[in-house]
């Protein structure tokens, strides 16, 4: 049984929190997460009835900067999605090697885009990006698997692309967002839609609009708009209810 135990918990990177996990047992209730063994792609730890997905590491960057994801994804009309205004401040959570970030950077000039992660590498990555492309309002956090580590009230829009169903603490972080969103503030999450048969990702890596929303509702947010201009994605933007 421990052998096994501590195999879970190096699937979801999580082995100092491996004694909170033990008194229940792998398939036991841990507060609002449960355990079982993982199937291939997951980690064995679910929420709300939602395996969450193995992370993708450093090593899979140059998946996240391919060429033809801009014709896949539509990243332009998705950026556009989001109306940001010229001073906004705004956070990209999970920004890996900065895909969005570097958009979004040049549509807040007169703003900031905080590109938080968890990976060291991936921040190594945007660092050097912006010191070649001299880019100055882009700023670096090293988040946690549960607090992306912003100030509250600091942010007009956080969003998440394809990141969301991967964290390993998803109502945490979600708490934590809420609090740095300013009153107003809007959160943007967009996820491979798990309803369209035809999107060629595995299923862990993708979302139901009404898993989605139910997860939300968790943290206080509820959906404003799923807007279905995207090829494969949900681009959903929550508020605080």
């Amino acid at each position: 049984m421990c052998i096994r135990l501590i195999i879970i918990c190096l699937a979801l990177n999580t082995l100092s929190n491996c004694g909170a996990q033990s008194a229940s047992g792998p398939t036991g209730k841990n507060d609002h997460y449960t355990f079982a063994e993982p199937t291939r792609d997951g980690t064995g730890k679910y929420y709300l009835g939602r395996e969450i997905a193995r992370v993708m590491g450093h090593l899979a960057a140059g998946w996240l900067e391919r060429p033809e994801r801009e014709t896949e994804e539509n990243v332009t009309t998705a950026i556009n999605n989001m109306q940001l205004e010229p001073d906004a401040v705004v956070a990209d959570i999970g920004a890996g090697s900065g895909y969005y970030t570097f958009r979004i950077a040049e549509r807040v000039p007169e703003g900031k885009v905080f590109a938080v992660d968890i990976q060291p590498e991936m921040l190594a990555i945007i660092r050097e990006k912006m010191q070649q492309q001299r880019v100055e309002n882009i700023e670096l956090i090293q988040g946690k698997e549960t607090d992306p580590n912003l100030a509250e009230n600091s942010v007009d829009m956080v969003f998440m692309v394809d990141v969301y169903h991967e964290l390993s603490h998803p109502k945490e972080m979600m708490q934590k967002i809420v609090t740095a969103l300013k009153p107003n503030g809007r959160f943007i999450l967009l996820e491979y839609r798990m309803e369209d048969p035809e999107v060629p990702i595995k299923r862990l890596h993708k979302m139901s609009l009404a898993q989605a929303e139910k997860e939300m509702q968790e943290v206080g947010l509820k959906l404003q708009k799923n807007v279905t201009n995207l090829p494969w994605q949900h681009f959903m933007i929550f508020v605080r209810e």
